[in-house]
């Protein structure tokens, strides 16, 4: 096994170990969860690897972090969607490839929301700021899903893009003509061309 798979095998089961504690020890949503300092001791593993699987809980919506008071325990349940993405990742060995593929149809449908709203003013805009700046491959999807204004599917992107990169994997970039190519495909309105240009910048081809 390399290294970084080694890695990824402890931060999955430091996650499920401390789902495990919160269970064991009857906590509530609103009640305090131990420090980093007092998990790492009696987990008998780092406080680096702690707090990074503190982060990904976190950012599935299931504790929060308040300053000066410490980490708590929030309340999921009216939250079907936290529920089945934390199932699924936390408990799923083989969850990077599932999240890379569902990240994949989550910007696809992305791209198809935006053909819907018709919004060519602010495409252009966006066509404008990425030829004349320096962009992200994550910057350039986070607007993609931002101009579809599905507060639901933003949200759901975010999570998984971010849990994503909590792995530290390699990601994937993107010459700035590729991104220019897919947005002039969005203002064509030509859903095949847009889905086209996607897949050829993604590699999917």
């Amino acid at each position: 096994m390399n290294s970084e798979a080694a890695s990824q095998k402890v931060y999955i089961e430091i996650v499920k170990k401390i789902r495990k504690m919160i269970d064991e020890d009857g906590l509530k949503p609103g009640d305090k969860i131990p420090s980093e300092r007092e998990l790492s001791e009696r987990l008998q593993v780092g406080r680096s690897s702690v707090r990074e699987a503190l982060r990904a809980i976190e950012l599935l919506g299931l504790i929060e972090t308040r300053r000066g008071e410490g980490t708590f325990l929030r309340d999921s349940r009216g939250n079907q969607m936290v529920q089945i993405i934390s199932t699924f990742i936390l408990q799923d060995q083989k969850v990077v490839k599932d999240l890379k593929g569902t990240i994949q149809y989550i910007e696809m449908d992305g791209l198809r929301a935006v053909l819907q709203r018709n919004n060519d003013e602010q495409i252009h805009q966006f066509r404008h700021n990425v030829e004349t700046m320096e962009i992200t491959d994550d910057e350039f999807f986070l607007k993609i899903i931002e101009l579809t204004d599905n507060h639901l599917l933003y949200r759901i992107w975010v999570i998984l893009n971010e849990f994503y990169c909590s792995l530290d994997l390699k990601k994937e970039t993107s010459s700035k003509s590729a991104y220019i190519i897919l947005l002039d495909a969005l203002l064509d309105g030509d859903e095949q061309e847009v889905l086209e240009k996607y897949k050829k910048l993604r590699k999917l081809l």
